[in-house]
């Protein structure tokens, strides 16, 4: 050996050790506003309060009233490996705080020029200096209960490590949305956010997280609909936006396990794949989900940021999310509601937390139970004599005939709810109608077909030809009988008949022209079924202007709500439009 590597091996002084491990913790001012908020938060903080200069890199202060420290603490806490947190080794595998205090301490003073201002009860405390690893002086300082700490010059004596910081504007928004994740995980914790003394955030403790999302955008919070699993091991609840008011740029999309935000691309494609069909290809509605289960169920130290963790059953989990999200987008709630940008009413605004580890409180009406009987006379949305007086998991009254419909102008179907009124696109709903039964009647082996009294001969062109020949077998399975004859031409024999003016010629022609030159709708779909599906729904369904009677109107309603998605059509359109008693109330000046 030669050169430096000829060297004795040494143990490295305990300031440059520090330096060091500070690369694990401390990549950003970011990295250091998330440690020492987490910390607070731990602390049992009521306020956290983060102040910032030059985006962190000439200075960062957090402040907070949680349970400060006493002087032997205090000291302990700047020394590596030590941590309140943790007893032994078993403590690693279930740890329910979000940092170990003291650990990120010294790790953060090894690189800065520290300050520690701390005390245990009011009018005592104690306040330690470190320069860059090195203890400069600690003084009896009186303070109010909690604990201040100030950073400043990030990075002096590691000119390498400061090059690769960020504009003070990035710095600076990096840590906005540290404290923004950290928000949202605590809605019970207030938070201020000032930048080179411009306050940017500043969010008073919320009563629930629909209330915190309210806080930071309003507009938004306007759009999102409740999710929540049932029990078992594993648990979902949060909100999902509507899909009519997810736009394509992309939502915001938090998630958190335990009440610890991480990333899961993963995840997040599988929410997207429950959305399928209700919103347009490429559209991602924001999402908040917060998932609980036993911390032995998930290991949060596969990261040094923990920004990712690892599942034990990971399929359980998935499957909860999907599910969740799923039946939650299956809600009436889940459709466009007319005027006060949708605002969820209390009853729809289900899963609601008062602090870490509250409860939610939600109740899912029936479904039979949003209508007003066909034989209330009454005319209200009230419970009253013709009224069914049901509860929730009760089976319907005998004597509810359903609600009363209207088709409006050709196009739509209207039918009074104990809220308002419910506007069902009648073209829409039957495109959702067929498309979920002829998915199942794929699942199923095949569906059945009707016999034409002529049977029709039919000529294509060569692409149409080519597509032909390659999905006639799922053309069969549809309820298609045909058969090639010579050039170009086929005959059809049967086909299916999903309702009464169902013009089987027409449809199938476009459904080939469709299947053959592309189009939006099925260009984005996973398979051949989904393909053939989603064009027979739309070539098959009634039509827009076509006048109905009202035995089909029932018969349609009724369809529509034994679907999985009956808010939704194929396309990312709703079927259904919302027209709230609050609403037209407003409208006609009596809010």
């Amino acid at each position: 050996m030669t050169g430096a590597a000829a060297g004795r091996v040494e143990i490295l002084p305990d300031h440059v050790a520090n330096q060091i491990a500070a690369g694990e913790v401390v990549e950003h001012p970011a990295s250091i506003v998330k440690e020492l908020a987490e910390n607070a938060i731990d602390a049992g903080a009521r306020r956290v309060e983060v102040a910032l200069r030059n985006g962190g890199k000439t200075e960062i202060r957090v402040s907070d009233d949680g349970s400060g420290m006493g002087r032997d603490d205090a000291l302990l806490a700047l020394e590596r490996h030590a941590t309140s947190k943790i007893r032994g080794v078993d403590d690693l595998r279930s740890v329910r705080s979000l940092g170990f205090r003291g650990e990120a301490l010294p790790s953060i003073a090894a690189v800065s020029r520290f300050e520690l201002h701390t005390a245990l009860r009011p009018d005592e405390g104690v306040r330690a200096r470190v320069d860059f690893g090195r203890i400069r002086s600690v003084d009896d300082v009186p303070r109010r209960r909690g604990t201040t700490v100030t950073v400043r010059a990030l990075f002096h004596d590691l000119p390498a490590r400061a090059k690769f910081l960020r504009s003070s504007a990035a710095e600076t928004r990096a840590a906005g949305e540290a404290l923004v994740l950290l928000a949202l995980a605590n809605p019970d914790v207030g938070f201020r956010l000032e930048s080179n003394r411009r306050v940017s955030m500043d969010l008073a403790p919320a009563r629930d997280w629909l209330a915190r999302i309210r806080q930071l955008w309003a507009d938004l919070a306007a759009t999102l609909i409740p999710v929540e699993s049932g029990g078992g091991a594993v648990r979902v609840r949060g909100f999902i936006q509507r899909p009519d008011a997810a736009r394509a740029r992309g939502g915001r999309r938090y998630t958190f396990v335990n009440g610890r935000p991480f990333r899961d691309p993963r995840l997040l494609r599988l929410v997207d794949e429950a959305f399928r069909t209700t919103v347009v290809e490429g559209v991602r509605p924001s999402l908040f989900l917060w998932i609980e289960l036993s911390p032995a169920s998930v290991d949060v130290n596969v990261h040094p940021a923990k920004a990712e963790v690892r599942f034990r059953d990971r399929e359980r989990v998935e499957t909860t999310v999907h599910d969740a999200v799923r039946s939650a987008l299956g809600r009436m709630d889940s459709t466009r509601s007319i005027g006060a940008a949708g605002a969820l009413t209390d009853r729809e605004r289900g899963p609601r937390s008062t602090g870490r580890g509250a409860e939610p409180e939600a109740a899912e009406m029936p479904q039979f139970a949003l209508f007003v009987s066909g034989r209330d006379t009454s005319g209200t949305g009230t419970e009253g004599e013709g009224a069914p007086t049901v509860s929730p998991g009760d089976e319907p009254d005998a004597d509810f005939a359903g609600p009363e419909l209207w088709q409006l102008h050709d196009r739509y179907i209207l039918a009074a709810t104990r809220e308002g009124l419910l506007i069902v696109d009648q073209h829409s709903a039957h495109e959702r109608v067929l498309y979920e039964e002829i998915m199942a009647r794929f699942e199923a082996g095949g569906g059945t077909s009707q016999a034409l009294l002529f049977p029709v001969t039919l000529q294509f062109s060569p692409p149409e030809v080519a597509a032909l020949e390659d999905l006639s077998g799922f053309l069969a399975r549809l309820g298609f009988e045909l058969e090639p004859f010579g050039d170009r031409t086929w005959i059809l024999r049967a086909a299916p008949l999903p309702h009464a003016r169902f013009d089987a010629e027409r449809c199938l022609r476009d459904m080939v022209r469709e299947l053959a030159e592309g189009s939006p709708l099925v260009d984005t779909a996973r398979n051949q079924h989904e393909r053939i599906a989603k064009s027979m729904a739309c070539k098959g369904a009634i039509k827009a202007g076509e006048h109905i009677s009202p035995e089909e109107a029932r018969e349609l309603f009724d369809r529509l709500f034994a679907t999985e998605l009956p808010g939704h059509d194929v396309h990312g359109r709703p079927t259904i439009v919302r027209l709230s008693i609050e609403e037209l109330d407003r409208r006609f000046g009596r809010s």
